[in-house]
């Protein structure tokens, strides 16, 4: 093993230790209750079986040597992601009769789509939809029936929230199941450019129009390398798919047989299935430094640097950011996927994809074999790749080399010697930067400051061509508790319009940027926050700041005695009003900080007993 693997992943048990015995105790203890359904009285079994279909269903959920698996569905059919789980139900519950096992639609959570939010109202509610989503999975899985779980779930927030509130029962065992991405659609450079000549007004909206539903065009996931996306590498990566399914395109005879055995798989690990191995087994301390390994050497989200300490904290595991920047500095960027590349997930799945990737970590020392997962004990599991036999699902080792080294590569072949994830500090508080997708030339900016307070304003003042010159864009009151912390993505075309015509442009916000965190230098989550008063708030136009995403600096160039003087600005007024914001504002109020994950749950985990 890499020695700065381990030195990260000693200190996350030391740092974990009080906190993780406790959710271990809650866990040990739910599970020495036994198959729940059995202690329920004769009324409350008699309402949780009323709804099945069969009486042979019923006969077997009296019998306790059966097993009952909750289905946890984030099904609608306006994300083109989970459109395909509209099926996923009864061809689950078709599996696990096979293997003389009850299936039962537990419950479903709201899936948000933060492509059509982008930029609106709606966004403000994407990162509480994470908590919101983390609640209804508790509350799908409260009714004590459950022997096992399923959970169907793919987006942005969707699968964090799927994972804080399936680690609140991880007595149980769990499998995610993916839905896979939709074929490939117009190239992704094709894309981009649209979206830059729309913002300069040279293409119509017709011609922005064509080319966006050329690009998302049919069921399935988007196909670029965003938070969707990323989180399907990261439950593979930490056991939690069957070894090679995150990329199999939905509406496949293959992705239905992996769909079909990821029901059978978990009844095998069941009590009852003889193989017990329960969620709170499969994700420790290494399964989360594993996460966060496959996240540098992809080049995933920086969404992620929100999403995984907030739910390894549900699993009493206190990651931080120091703690993923110390990985990123040892993790070679292995893939070039859009935005970091032109390629997409289609592409990265055709070459080698997860196991490959897996294959060349283990083999460098940079990723831990000695975990559990729901394919069984041992990460080498999952350097193999799924095929039907005819109509038989086999694995097979996967290829031992890329099958194109311009979209993944080994370890000694790396595309960088580091992940390009970067924790920023100085006098503006601390963020973070993806530089993957950052030239080295533009790593670097220093310049003066122009203040906004919402994207909106500087999309006007990009309009009238108040921003032809060197800066840097402080865009604030975009942090977790000021507005719930809407992505700003719709400011990457432009920024990048700016870069492109050789000015000097950064961005520093403690709002997000999403999974496409572009070739700008962007210093986003910046904590504490403009709303409690952060640095961002004392920032004026002309203050010159310092970007620097080399040695992680980032600092206003004021005098200190003038700079500690200053008011922090007002807070706006109105935020979070409309569009149903406002019945958000009791969980904005409990935001964490971002470098804390963001989360409303975070003291009452750290404080459970």
């Amino acid at each position: 093993m890499h020695p700065r693997i381990l030195e990260v992943t000693d200190r996350l048990i030391a740092r974990s230790r009080a906190t993780r015995e406790r959710y271990l105790a809650q866990m040990a203890a739910a599970d020495s209750q036994g198959p729940h359904r059995g202690a329920l009285q004769c009324a409350n079994f008699a309402h949780g079986v009323a709804g099945c279909g069969s009486a042979e269903d019923k006969q077997r959920l009296r019998l306790m040597n059966e097993a009952n698996v909750g289905i946890v569905t984030a099904y609608n059919d306006m994300l083109s992601a989970h459109q395909p789980y509209e099926h996923y139900p009864e061809l689950i519950k078709q599996a696990l009769r096979q293997v003389g096992s009850v299936g039962q639609v537990a419950g479903g959570v709201p899936a948000m789509c933060d492509g059509v939010t982008q930029g609106e109202p709606g966004m403000e509610l994407s990162l509480a939809s994470r908590e919101v989503i983390a609640m209804s999975t508790a509350v799908a899985l409260s009714h004590n029936m459950f022997d096992a779980a399923m959970l169907l779930g793919i987006c942005d927030k969707i699968v964090p929230g799927l994972m804080i509130g399936a680690l609140r029962f991880g007595h149980l065992p769990m499998i995610f199941v993916p839905g896979g991405p939709m074929p490939s659609g117009i190239p992704n450079k094709e894309k981009a450019e649209v979206r830059q000549l729309y913002a300069e007004g040279k293409a119509t909206r017709e011609q922005l129009l064509e080319s966006e539903m050329k690009s998302y065009h049919s069921p399935g996931t988007c196909t670029f390398y965003g938070t969707a996306n990323t989180n399907q590498v990261v439950m593979e990566i930490m056991g939690l798919h069957l070894p090679g399914s995150s990329f199999v395109n939905p509406y496949t005879p293959l992705r239905d047989a992996l769909t079909a055995e990821a029901a059978h798989q978990v009844v095998r690990l069941t009590r009852q299935g003889g193989e017990y191995t329960p969620l709170c087994r499969i994700i420790d301390e290494k399964a989360i430094v594993n996460s966060v390994v496959a996240l540098n050497a992809t080049g995933g989200s920086t969404n992620h640097t929100l999403h995984i300490p907030a739910f390894a904290r549900a699993a009493g595991i206190q990651l931080t950011w120091q703690d993923m920047a110390d990985l990123s500095a040892v993790t070679p960027t292995l893939a070039k996927v859009y935005p970091n590349g032109q390629a997409d997930v289609n592409h990265f799945h055709a070459c080698g994809g997860v196991p490959f990737m897996v294959r060349t970590l283990l083999e460098a020392g940079l990723l831990h074999e000695d975990v559990y997962t729901v394919a069984g004990p041992g990460l080498s599991r999952y350097t193999q790749e799924p095929f039907l036999d005819g109509e038989r699902l086999v694995w097979r080792q996967g290829p031992e080399q890329s099958l194109d080294r311009n979209i993944l590569r080994s370890v000694p072949e790396a595309f960088s010697p580091e992940g390009g994830l970067r924790v920023l500090t100085g006098n503006l508080g601390n963020g973070v930067a993806k530089v993957s997708a950052v030239a080295p030339e533009h790593q670097v900016v220093e310049a003066p400051a122009r203040v906004f307070e919402t994207q909106v304003e500087l999309a006007e003042a990009f309009k009238a061509g108040e921003l032809e010159r060197d800066f840097v864009a402080v865009v604030r009151f975009q942090g977790p508790k000021a507005n719930g912390m809407p992505e700003l993505h719709k400011l990457t075309p432009y920024l990048g319009i700016l870069q492109d015509r050789g000015f000097k442009v950064a961005l520093v916000t403690d709002g997000r940027m999403s999974g496409a965190s572009g070739k700008v230098p962007a210093a986003i989550h910046v904590s504490p926050e403009a709303w409690d008063g952060g640095p961002l708030a004392r920032v004026r136009d002309g203050d010159l700041i310092r970007v620097d995403g080399v040695t992680g600096h980032l600092q206003v160039l004021v005098d200190d005695i003038a700079w500690n003087a200053r008011e922090t600005a007002p807070r706006p007024q109105g935020t979070g009003v409309g569009c149903g914001r406002e019945l958000f504002a009791f969980m904005r109020a409990a935001f964490s900080p971002a470098q804390e994950g963001a989360s409303a749950f975070t003291a009452e985990l750290d404080s459970l007993r």
